[in-house]
């Protein structure tokens, strides 16, 4: 005789505080047979029970505990449902990877999506959707990409044998829209001279290195050795939440060319250390700069000052960097371990290793050309 799989729902109660609104509490028992009581919200988050039971948290919660589907279908889940739980589960724990994940549900996955049983989410459904979407290919493709995952979990957690997006097309996906801009050697110069200390090495490391502005503020003095003139980039900082490094190719030692070194050592000297050994500390804080008030506050202002007509932002010196590197005559693979980049297509079409002189030369060059011309036009003036 078929027996249904046995479904649980949970049960509501609404408990009075001493202070502020009354609030939800949702009591369900876990695999091992155990009560549980969790906190849903408020009633003025929730009026109604209905509402707390539509809820993200317990929806998500209740397609955890109810894993075994009944041959009925009756408990098929939406996409909202399985959503809720990849964000539980397995939303990745980088800060700015997870911050971007969640800024795209809500401001696009979710609201179209949430309702939709997930065997009606279709190939040609989620196309159409995304050609509708005012934005970049390049964000389509990682909107489509995050689906992808979610569903690839639905896979793992047994609720379905297909992925449907795996057979999403994007055009121009893997396209910019428009060519990075790029400084010029003696626009980097100019630029360097109206900016003040400490930016001035800030962005000195930026251009000298190609490093992203969250690892530069992330930058320990133990990171640097200054007998072997190497550094080492280990971790990042995104709104002053310390976290790992974008990819574990982006972790690396990376060369210090001589002049790069001295200028570390005038930085040290004249700035108090930080207690806890950061190269950039703020005298308010006491702990690393906010990069997004240094690009609006000094960045831009020394680049008009300068009279740089494109704009100027942290990513940019990232983006001149590579430019200068093949300036230099830089052979595709070197121009790869120096820009710390998990897959040679993000620099080129090209594979291969590069070795640590190769990559100390073609780093020196750059260099060399950034700031020795500065020196001579500063000796002529």
């Amino acid at each position: 005789m078929f027996t249904r799989t046995r479904i649980q729902n949970g049960s509501l109660t609404r408990k009075q505080r001493e202070k502020g609104d009354a609030i939800w509490e949702f009591r369900f028992y876990d695999p091992d047979g155990k009560r549980r009581t969790i906190l849903v919200g408020t009633v003025k988050q929730f009026p109604t029970e209905s509402a707390v039971r539509k809820s993200e948290k317990v929806q998500g919660l209740l397609l955890r505990l109810n894993t075994e589907p009944a041959s009925d279908g009756l408990l098929m889940p939406t996409f909202g449902q399985v959503l809720s739980r990849y964000e539980s589960e397995d939303m990745p724990e980088r800060y700015s990877t997870r911050a971007a994940y969640q800024s795209m549900v809500k401001n696009h996955i979710r609201p179209r999506w949430k309702d939709v049983p997930l065997n009606a989410v279709k190939t040609l459904a989620v196309e159409d959707w995304l050609k509708q979407l005012e934005l970049a290919p390049k964000t389509k493709s990682h909107i489509k990409g995050l689906m992808h995952r979610v569903f690839t979990c639905c896979q793992r957690w047994e609720l379905t044998d297909k992925n449907p997006l795996s057979f999403v097309e994007v055009k121009g996906g893997s396209q910019r829209l428009s060519k990075p801009e790029v400084l010029t050697e003696v626009e980097f110069s100019s630029l360097l001279g109206h900016l003040k200390q400490p930016y001035r090495t800030m962005v000195l490391l930026a251009g000298c290195l190609g490093l992203r502005v969250s690892e530069i503020m992330a930058l320990k003095w133990s990171d640097v050795d200054f007998k072997r003139r190497a550094m080492l980039v280990q971790r990042s900082i995104v709104h002053g939440r310390v976290d790992d490094v974008k990819t574990e190719y982006s972790r690396d030692v990376v060369p210090l060319d001589v002049q790069v070194a001295d200028a570390l050592i005038i930085h040290m000297n004249e700035y108090v250390p930080s207690t806890d050994g950061w190269l950039f500390t703020s005298p308010v804080t006491g702990r690393p700069y906010h990069q997004e008030q240094i690009q609006k506050t000094h960045l831009r202002k020394a680049a008009l000052d300068a009279g740089i007509t494109i704009p100027v932002g942290w990513h940019t010196f990232r983006h001149s960097y590579r430019s200068w590197l093949d300036a230099s005559g830089a052979p595709m693979t070197v121009q790869k371990e120096l820009m710390r980049h998990s897959c040679i297509q993000t620099t080129m079409n090209v594979y291969g290793t590069a070795m640590t002189d190769s990559k100390r030369d073609a780093n020196s060059q750059v260099v060399s050309k950034l700031l020795d011309g500065r020196s001579q036009r500063a000796n002529a003036a």
